[in-house]
């Protein structure tokens, strides 16, 4: 069942997408507080960060000239001040921020670089190890440190203002990679028109406006972080609170600090249940929250209810790279109360059908795949024509996810088309995962399914065969994952089987090993 909306913005509109938000702020409100950082205590205003940013587009113009016109800026760095002011100047520049997954290895890092050939690369200190051997690998990458004399922060400051370049409200501004279902990765295209309205979008169901004060230790290498959370307080004059990493304690100190009056915070379910868990929790360092905004991963009743208990609304929702917000629960305690499980309702600015396998839209309550259209829909994929177009059916975005509309109008996700599962917030492949225990040389065969898990969400078991006479043990092999697979991908248990079950066609019958999962939990029950 299709949701309608009006007013997408035509291509004549496209003043009012590429005009720059910062830039508006500091003229309006020059003198409002824009960025604070918790990490150093630094803070920005407005006209300051405005200022910073024109500053950074200078120093963007010195070091790209003539080819910074869609040249990729990647960041492999945590989350600060200048990571806001890096993608706000590359937009300025005409240039393209790519913001890296630092939890990734050297071997990840590098399709993702072959794919989008930075012509600059900017890193923390913290990940030089990895960036030298990228370095190696392209000599026409300029590398910069966010450290020492010659860092990001010391060229900005000696840099020239730059007045921000005209721009195609349809021209690509970020690329968020996240990894394929063939375990390649893929670099999803934000474009500015894409970058505004999702972030319009989120402003509505989050209630976001110029008194909000947003705390954000979620990763900017995330669409949540980037866009929904960082991006969307900034184009409506809020106060973006940002933190480098989530510690329970950290974060519990932020929210209970009364001066700093946070009144949004976007968390995975399983950083809630870490700040729930932790011994500094109370009620009270909640209460001044609007809302505790969850996403990225399923979230339990149990969760939520203990949130209820104390007075906070754990507000879930559905999103993506390739979209933004698209579902999200009120901000009401009733309603979330009186939805468990559900992902809400539509964002305003967006189409979404349930389709069925039939390619027509089922009725209400029954399960079809989740297809979107709107202005925070991503064109397609960054070097990827193929994916691209087969991503799209009559200009729909089909999601890969199962849900069904229930009959108040809130939608529910029931399952996924592929076999993509969450781990502690993260996306996690399995034929990525496969492909790496593949190569083991005493592997015969190999298969990865998802599975709950209290503390991640849900985590990988990998199931093994052995080529004969080899002997290979369940530690050998996690070594090998470990040199090849970031530490939330590789699978927490490794079990040997006699043989893989399959189709007469050769695909994995994973549906038999989930099974086989659960029959084994029951009997050590």
């Amino acid at each position: 069942m299709a949701h309608s909306f009006s007013g997408m913005a035509s291509q004549a509109d496209c003043g009012l997408v590429t005009d720059d938000p910062i830039l508006y702020r500091a003229r309006v409100a020059g003198g409002g507080q824009a960025l604070f950082e918790i990490a150093t205590d630094r803070q920005l205003t407005y006209a300051q960060l405005d200022l910073r940013i024109a500053r950074c587009a200078g120093l963007l113009s010195a070091m790209l000239g003539a080819r910074r016109d869609g040249a990729r800026v990647a960041m492999l760095a945590r989350n600060s001040m200048d990571s806001i002011v890096l993608a706000f100047a590359c937009q300025r520049a005409g240039a393209i921020y790519v913001p890296l997954n630092w939890r990734l290895n050297a071997a990840e890092l590098w399709p993702i670089l072959a794919d989008c050939t930075p012509a600059l690369l900017i890193h923390d200190e913290e990940f030089s190890v990895v960036v030298a051997s990228l370095a190696d690998a392209d000599a026409e990458m300029t590398v910069i440190s966010t450290d020492g004399p010659t860092s990001l922060a010391a060229r900005i400051e000696a840099s020239l203002p730059m007045k921000p370049v005209p721009a195609d409200a349809d021209g690509a501004c970020v690329l968020l990679y996240t990894s394929g279902t063939t375990g390649q990765p893929k670099g999803v295209v934000i474009t500015r028109r894409n970058a505004f309205f999702a972030g319009i979008n989120f402003s509505f169901v989050g209630e976001i406006g110029p008194q909000t004060v947003a705390l954000c230790d979620l990763p900017f290498f995330h669409t949540i972080g980037l866009i929904a959370v960082a991006r969307t307080t900034l184009m409506l004059g809020g106060t973006l609170v940002i933190s480098d990493r989530f510690t329970p304690a950290r974060t519990l100190a932020a929210l209970a600090d009364r001066q700093r009056a946070i009144t949004h915070y976007f968390a995975v379910p399983q950083i809630a249940l870490a700040l729930r868990n932790d011994p500094a929790y109370s009620a009270a360092a909640l209460s001044g929250l609007h809302a505790l905004f969850v996403g990225g991963a399923p979230l339990t009743q149990a969760l939520i209810e203990s949130y209820l208990a104390d007075g906070v609304a754990l507000v879930n929702g559905y999103g993506m790279s390739e979209a933004g917000t698209v579902l999200h629960v009120p901000l009401d305690r009733r309603a979330v109360q009186d939805n468990p499980g559900s992902v809400g309702l539509p964002a305003p600015l967006l189409d979404i059908r349930i389709v069925g396998e039939d390619g027509r839209d089922v009725g209400e309550g029954e399960i079809g795949e989740f297809w979107l259209r709107g202005p925070a829909v991503t064109p397609g994929y960054w070097n990827k024509p193929l994916e691209s177009e087969g991503a799209f059916t009559d200009g729909w975005y089909r999601t890969g996810d199962l849900g069904r509309r229930e009959a108040n109008g809130f939608y529910r996700i029931v399952d996924r088309l592929k076999d993509m599962y969450i781990s502690g917030g993260e996306n996690v492949y399995p034929a990525e995962v496969e492909a790496a225990l593949a190569s083991h040389p005493d592997i015969l065969d190999v298969a990865v399914v998802g599975i709950s898990d209290v503390r991640w969400g849900e985590c990988g078991i990998a199931y093994v065969v052995l080529r004969p006479g080899a002997a290979a043990t369940a530690e050998a092999i996690a070594v090998h994952c470990a040199a090849r697979l970031a530490a939330f991908k590789r699978p927490t248990r490794i079990l040997f089987v006699e043989a893989i079950p399959r189709t007469a066609s050769g695909k994995v019958q994973k549906h038999v090993l989930r099974q086989l999962h659960s029959e084994t939990l029951q009997r050590q029950a």
